[in-house]
Order: structure tokens, then sequence, then C-alpha cells
């Protein structure tokens, strides 16, 4: 068997393992915007119905999910909780459209596309809106202050990205600051939050927020990667997007510190010059192979995924196996995805 059927039988696995909650997620977002909509507009109730039933993994009501079960929670109550997570995500995304003015979410056209910008904002802002509501009902203030903390930090990512804008000699350190606020900390957030639900215990608690964190960071990663090397056809997204934006992720900031003077140069010259960066893609990205920065950023995103997967290994008991699993496959599926 090679690599790549392993990997597809793998995925596949996941899916399976995987497939009932996400339905069960689905329902419950269903059942709940249905209980809002009562007196919410009808034009509010399309956007919504349109902007978050338009594909998309579930991963952060799954973690929430899956980290209570890990915890011994049982019953379907916690899926009032998780859906708070996807919600919030949903709301950045709509918000994230606008800011960026895209014109395609997961190959459909935008919301604000769809809609109009007004419309997407005024969407997003009553998910904001009811995921803290969902997050006070039905996990108290200790569930509340982590989750406003994690919203918190994704608001000073996008500052400290907005402020690290044409910041050509961006560190890593920055870059890893900006990722942790917009994407990591949400995902730590997640597992605490399913954690603290099912009465966990503090190191419980931080061995999950630390697997949420590694891969969430790892996530971004990955998808800085798949930007310069993904298929638009399975990412939704044009290649070399995050370069036309002159955005500094990881390849390209990896292989400008080990850069000759002179490619360092031309690195800087096809990011800065506006005619350049719209023609220049393939002469960037070679100059990102030569000097690794797509290998050195895939083992850092390795690493991260080897660390959160050791951090379960607290959780032994034989009741717990099946969400281990599924949560070390989880980790090994951002690694290996595609989209």
């Amino acid at each position: 068997m090679t690599e790549e059927t392993g990997t597809n039988n793998a995925k596949k696995q996941l899916m399976a393992a995987i497939g009932p909650e996400v339905e069960k997620i689905e329902g419950a977002m269903r059942q709940d915007l249905q209980l809002a909509a009562d007196q919410a507009d009808p034009l509010l109730v399309e956007i919504l119905d349109y902007g978050i039933f338009n594909g998309g993994k579930r991963l952060r009501p799954l973690l929430v999910i899956l980290a209570a079960r890990l915890c011994g929670l049982q019953g379907d109550k916690i899926y009032d909780l998780a859906i708070a997570f996807e919600y919030l995500h949903a709301a950045t995304l709509f918000h994230d459209d606008v800011i960026d003015r895209a014109d395609t979410r997961r190959g459909k056209p935008s919301v604000n596309k769809a809609f109009g910008e007004i419309a997407a904002i005024l969407g997003g802002d009553f998910l904001h809106s009811r995921s803290m509501f969902l997050i006070g009902s039905h996990g108290g203030s200790a569930a509340l202050e982590i989750f406003c903390h994690a919203t918190n930090a994704m608001v000073d990512g996008e500052f400290l990205q907005l402020r690290n804008a044409r910041n050509y000699n961006l560190s890593e350190e920055d870059y890893f600051s900006v990722i942790r606020g917009k994407t990591a900390l949400l995902l730590a957030a997640t597992c605490e939050v399913g954690a603290l639900a099912a009465g966990a215990t503090p190191e419980q608690q931080q061995a999950l927020s630390r697997y949420g964190l590694n891969l969430g960071t790892a996530f971004q990663i990955v998808d800085d990667l798949l930007d310069y090397q993904g298929d638009a056809k399975q990412t939704g997204k044009a290649v070399g997007n995050d370069f036309q934006e002159e955005k500094m992720t990881l390849p390209l900031i990896t292989a400008m510190t080990a850069a000759n003077a002179g490619d360092k140069k031309r690195l800087l010259f096809l990011l800065a010059d506006d005619e350049a960066r719209q023609t220049g893609f393939s002469e960037a990205f070679a100059l990102i192979e030569k000097y690794n920065g797509f290998g050195l950023s895939r083992s850092r995103a390795e690493i991260l995924v080897a660390d959160a997967v050791a951090g379960l290994d607290i959780f032994s008991d034989e009741s717990v196996v099946h969400p281990v699993r599924i949560l070390r496959g989880l980790a090994e599926y951002v690694l290996t995805r595609e989209k």
C-alpha cells in the first residue's frame, strides 16, 4: 500500500467516525436558528441559511464535543454550547469577506457578494450576539470568560496584522503572534470550554487547551502552504492570493530569512512592486522553494501536531479511546488536508 493510499484510507475512516457528530451539529444549528428566527427579519434568515450551511468542516464545535466526551460528559446538551463556536467562526468569515472585498467563499459567491456588504455585516453581528448568548446560557461565566478572551485575541490578531501590513521584514515572532490570535486561541478555547463543561481537572483542561492551540497554529501554517501549493479547485480560492495581497506568511518569511542579499532584494521587489506582484508569483515560488521555505514550514507544522498529540497521553482510560483516536486523526488530517 502506497503512502498516498494509506493517507486516503485514514481520511475516509476519520470522516466516517466524525460524520454522525457533524450531522448532529448541523441539526442543532438548524434547530437553534429556527427558534432564533421566529422574531427575525426574513432576509436575515435567508442570509444565515446561505452563509452557514455552505459547507465547512464544523471543526470548532466538533472539538468542543470531543473534549467534553474525553472528560466524561455524555448526552446532547453539549451541542447547544458547541454550536456557539461555529456561529462565531461564521461571523468572522462574513466580516472578513467584507473587509477583504472577497467575491467567493467555498466556491460560491460570498455573503457580501450575494446580499451586499451591509447585510453581511449585520448577519455577522447577529451570529456574534447569538454565540455569546449560547455560551453564557449553557456554559456559565467561566466559559464566557474563555470565549471572550479568544474573541478579543482574534481582534488583536487582526489589528497586529493591520499594523504589520507592508512590513516586508516581518519576524517569525510577529507571524506567530498574529496566527495565535486569529486562529489558534479560538481552537484552544473550544477544547477548554468542552473540558470545563465536563467538569475536567485543571490538568485535563490544560492538556486540551494545549492540543487546540498547537492544532490551530499548525492548521494556519498548512493554510499558508496551500495558498502557494494548493489546487484552486480543492481550496476554493486562487493560488497565490496571499502573495498578491502582500501577506508575509511563514514560507515567505522563512525564505527571506535564509536568502542571500540578491535573492532577498528580488523577493522584496516582487512583493512590493504592484506590477511585479501580479506577474511574479512563479518566480517568488521558485525562490521560496530554493531556500526550502515550504519544507521548513511544513516541518514546523509537524512539530506542533506531534506536541498536540503528545498532550493527549494523560487520557489513558479505556472508555475514552474513541474520542482520543478521533483527536489524533484530526491532528493528522490537518497536515494532509488539501483544502
